[in-house]
């Protein structure tokens, strides 16, 4: 989906997202590469609701998986770009090389399924997204997914990554809101247990029944 632009900009290049109106949003690489400090509490909050083995859906270079298996907690991250899984497991995260969609271990077993960082939006429909984490998850688990705090509702836009040399093809890309994600969640049989805002980032525990 996001192709050779996403895995240059993790490896240094300057690249940015354009939406279909004209505006240009940079890319927060240096939040998933765990760079920020401005992040850190957020990381937290995260890392501390990821009970029981945990599976990151778009793990991008495996900051969370890292953590997570240096505290002792079995996890695994799962991304479609070969150099973030590379990054991954430099950093002594497990991760495959795979769609979201795609058949994956433990369905049906883990514990805590990760929607980090937007990956929510992933595709352009949350509804499937979350449909895949609650496949995921053992009964009793819960999805830990963040959520936008300046949306309301759901937004699908069409967007692109350009850099200066490149110009990457138009895919859809969703943002949600809290009150979009309540019907969302219990369209696929979770419910939302817990919010806790951080800043303009919203994060939520949706509980499988």
């Amino acid at each position: 989906m996001f192709g050779n632009l996403y895995d240059e900009a993790l490896t240094g290049e300057r690249c940015w997202l354009r939406h279909e109106d004209g505006s240009v949003h940079g890319l927060a690489v240096h939040s998933w590469l765990g760079n920020r400090r401005a992040d850190r509490e957020f990381d937290r909050a995260v890392l501390g609701r990821c009970n029981g083995p945990t599976i990151d859906l778009g793990c991008g270079p495996g900051r969370f998986v890292a953590h997570l298996i240096k505290r002792g907690v079995p996890a695994l991250g799962v991304d479609q770009s070969a150099t973030a899984v590379e990054l991954a497991r430099r950093r002594g995260a497990p991760a495959l090389r795979r769609d979201v969609f795609d058949p994956l271990p433990g369905t049906g077993r883990w514990s805590t399924v990760l929607l980090a960082d937007g990956n929510v939006g992933l595709s352009g429909d949350p509804r499937r997204v979350l449909q895949r984490a609650a496949e995921l998850l053992r009964t009793g688990g819960h999805c830990i997914t963040e959520f936008d705090g300046n949306t309301d509702g759901v937004v699908v836009r069409w967007v692109r990554l350009e850099s200066s040399r490149t110009i990457g093809p138009w895919f859809k890309w969703a943002t949600v809101g809290l009150d979009g994600a309540r019907k969302l969640a219990d369209d696929v049989g979770l419910t939302i247990s817990a919010v806790q805002p951080i800043g303009t980032r919203v994060l939520a525990t949706l509980a499988a029944a």
